[in-house]
């Protein structure tokens, strides 16, 4: 077993004093930004000869086990000749609630005071707690003094109350470690190009770069970099790993990787994050603290259901969760997250490392350091980061509070300050209205400093009132609440706000909505990366690989990496329909489109095929003009806002051999377009039609000028990779393992032309030409 434990101060009495000492409002509700700035407030009233952010250490001895704990004490002062540790805490709680002063503070606090008595051997420590609430700046401070036995004791205590987790954690490291030492490769023999992905991934870690990997569809991808980064747990090169994805499909696979690793020996500790709003229990429960019994006492019971789950299970899906969840009647949700922080890989979305809002705060530095990521199909991570570093508004959104508020009058305090800086918000947003001439759009390249400094003071007091208990109505609450997380979120992005941002406001009719558009996301996905041990970006279609460095915010000394696809020519016969289906003359496009479908169709009888389309209408009018005709096909369209259940279904539907050709009408850049895997004759041809643009529009003009004025050629970045990667994506559907084959289908002219003709693989190039008149073939280009 390990003998030495090292743990920081805060996570260590976090664990041991949750049970009743984490009230609501006086979590770490503060963002960090603000919290920062806080702690440097307070600290800037401090003498020369005072010491903030002082590192500690100290080694405490329990069983047969040493622990090393660490820490940064905000403080360390003199009071009146008295040597105190100062630790500040933020809240927007009301600060006559706060008793005197919360367990786990003081328990953080005294931890510190021993820390720094042992190094330094003094007789005594003076101990202080200074809060400072978020939204009037008020001040409230505790003290106590404390002997050095005292300090001892309390630090011995502390340290009895985590032994059973970390006990039980050392001995689980150790059989870890050696299972992952004697793991094989859980496969008979490693695919082309499988071996030389793994040993990049691996070589990546142990020097603590990053890679840029393009694997091609079917060497095995998720196992090429999950088998490594075990390997590098196991051998101390990291601690922990992230596999992180875009979608539910990639995130099965990875499941699935680690069961296939588990049967051949493995134990270690896996678990994958579902969204909130999926994991919920309130179907069952209300999902209200003050309601909802998975929520009410959740810190009592916690710490017993992380250990029973620990202790019993390894690979922790949703099922798995949901089960210890019931178990010990806590809520699901929060119960993964916590889980999380103890498991050594975690599944989950993008959000939960590279989001601003969502992110695991709890994760330290160290921790970090420690930390592998590997970004399954990172392709998508340029929109999503777009996305997650943008936030908008509406409106409506603060017209609403505005107006119930004001019907609240003086019933509940502070509702005449809610309705006036939900008014002047409501205000502003009109004058936009008025200024934004017939096309009621406005675009500049500055923050909006107007809107900003309105928001502010809302958020404060929206907080307040609802740390205070709300109105007392839920519907009005809930609407306050989100008012107060979209201005939160618009003012957190504010912050970030550089020359790679722009500020649109589109009016349409009495609306309204501003939007902090985030052009260049690869600085803010860089600096949140920086501080992880390594991060893996892979995926089949990082073509052009120098864009994706570029966008994703590769460092200069990453390592880039291209593997050929090792499937045969012979496994695919491509074809293709040089049709113009540009907009002007998509309705002339339809028939020579129907009439193909017509003649793949009986060319490949007992087949499922598949076809993707740019967008819902035009599918929709080609499977018009196709049903239109005689033939023998099941045809099936993909339908807009498709749940769970049903795009399961749709997708069990591909069944080897069916009495009748099925032909499937779905959407590029779609669910069933990226992270499918229909092998074998569960899929026998795929119809790629179009060149996957995204549509014209503001936000992509805006961002073809940005790149333009930045030396890049605005349209391949706004326009053309984002479009060809959807296509290559499409077409991957097709050919998943050595034993398949199929008819792959592209219709565009495009693809005929530079740079389209470039991107695509080069085993697409050798196509047979379809005449767009006659059906017939002829040899490719």
């Amino acid at each position: 077993m390990t003998n030495t434990i090292r743990i920081s101060v805060r996570p260590l009495v976090e664990y041991v004093y949750r049970s009743g000492s984490i009230r609501p409002g006086f979590r770490s509700n503060a963002s960090m930004q603000e919290g920062t700035r806080i702690h440097q407030r307070v600290q800037k009233d401090y003498t020369e000869e005072d010491l903030k952010e002082v590192v500690l250490e100290a080694e405490i001895q329990h069983g047969d086990l040493t622990y090393v704990v660490e820490g940064r004490c905000d403080g360390l002062i003199r009071l009146e000749g008295q040597l105190t540790v100062d630790e500040i805490k933020s809240t927007a709680g009301n600060l006559d609630d706060l008793g005197d002063g919360l367990p786990v503070h003081w328990a953080q606090a005294i931890m510190y005071a021993y820390m720094y008595a042992v190094q330094h051997d003094e007789p005594r420590m003076q101990v202080q707690l200074t809060y400072v609430q978020t939204v009037n700046s008020q001040e409230r401070r505790y003290r106590r003094m404390l002997e050095r036995e005292e300090l001892e004791q309390f630090a011995a205590e502390v340290i009895a109350g985590y032994a059973p987790y970390a006990e039980m954690i050392a001995a689980y490291e150790e059989k870890r470690d050696v299972t992952v030492k004697e793991l094989p490769f859980p496969f008979r023999k490693y695919r082309e190009g499988q071996r030389k992905l793994a040993g990049a991934v691996y070589q990546t870690i142990r020097e603590g770069k990053g890679l840029m990997a393009k694997a091609p569809t079917g060497i095995g991808k998720t196992m090429s970099v999950l088998f490594p980064a075990v390997k590098a747990i196991g051998e101390g090169e990291a601690s922990r790993l992230f596999y992180l994805t875009a979608r539910t499909t990639t995130r099965v696979a990875a499941e699935e990787a680690f069961a296939r690793m588990q049967a051949e020996g493995l134990n270690m500790h896996v678990i994958s994050l579902t969204a909130k709003d999926k994991i919920c229990f309130k179907e069952e429960e209300a999902c209200d603290t003050g309601q909802c019994g998975m929520c009410e006492g959740y810190y009592d019971r916690i710490n017993g259901a992380v250990l029973d789950m620990l202790e019993h299970e390894t690979l922790m899906t949703r099922p798995v969760i949901e089960q210890y969840a019931r178990k010990h009647r806590v809520c699901p949700f929060e119960f993964s997250l916590d889980a999380a922080y103890a498991a050594d890989a975690v599944i989950c979305d993008y959000n939960y490392i590279f989001d601003p809002r969502i992110s695991l705060k709890r994760m330290l530095e160290e921790q970090k350091r420690k930390t592998v990521l590997l970004v399954d199909e990172a392709h998508n991570l340029v929109d999503r980061g777009r996305m997650m570093f943008s936030a908008e508004l509406e409106k409506a959104v603060f017209l609403d509070v505005k107006r119930e508020f004001k019907t609240l009058g003086s019933s509940v305090a502070a509702a005449k300050a809610i309705t006036d800086h939900a008014g002047a918000i409501d205000k502003y947003l009109i004058t936009l209205r008025k200024n934004g001439g017939e096309e009621g759009k406005l675009l500049q390249q500055e923050a909006p400093e107007e809107l900003i400094e309105l928001l502010e003071p809302f958020v404060m007091v929206a907080e307040q009132n609802l740390v205070e208990g709300g109105s007392g109505n839920a519907e009005t609450d809930q609407l306050l609440l989100d008012a107060y997380f979209t201005a939160q979120n618009f003012l957190r992005i504010a912050k970030l706000y550089d020359e790679r941002f722009v500020t649109y406001a589109e009016c349409v009719r009495s609306e309204v909505r501003v939007k902090l558009f985030c052009l260049d996301p690869s600085v803010l996905l860089r600096q949140t990366a920086k501080g992880f041990r390594s991060i893996i970006h892979f995926s089949a279609t990082l073509s052009p690989l120098g864009y994706y460095r570029d966008m994703l915010g590769a460092e200069e000394e990453d390592y880039t990496l291209r593997i050929a696809s090792p499937f045969q020519r012979e496994q695919l016969d491509v074809r293709l329909l040089p049709l113009s289906i540009r907009y002007k003359d998509r309705q002339r496009s339809r028939q020579p489109i129907a009439s193909m479908l017509h003649q793949l169709v009986s060319e490949w009888p007992r087949s499922n095929l598949l076809v993707f389309f740019p967008s819902y209408p035009y599918m929709r009018e080609v499977y018009e003009t196709y049903t239109q005709l005689p033939g023998e096909a099941d045809t099936v369209m993909q339908e807009q806002g498709m749940n769970e259940l049903e795009r399961e279904a749709f997708l069990n539907a591909f069944q080897p051999h069916p009495e009748r050709t099925r032909l499937v009408f779905a959407v590029m850049g779609g669910v069933f377009s990226e992270g499918v895997d229909l092998p074998g004759d569960r899929l026998n041809g795929v119809v790629v039609v179009g060149a996957g643009l995204p549509q014209i529009g503001l936000e992509n003009n805006v961002l073809r000028d940005y790149f333009d004025r930045s030396g890049r050629n605005g349209f391949n970045y706004a326009y053309v990779f984002p479009g060809m990667n959807k296509v290559l994506q499409a077409g991957g559907r097709l050919i998943r393992t050595e034993e398949d084959t199929g008819v792959l289908v592209l219709v565009d002219d495009r693809f005929t032309q530079e740079p389209y003709r470039s991107l695509l693989p080069e085993e697409w190039l050798d196509y047979k030409r379809i005449s767009p008149s006659t059906g017939n073939f002829s040899a490719g280009d």
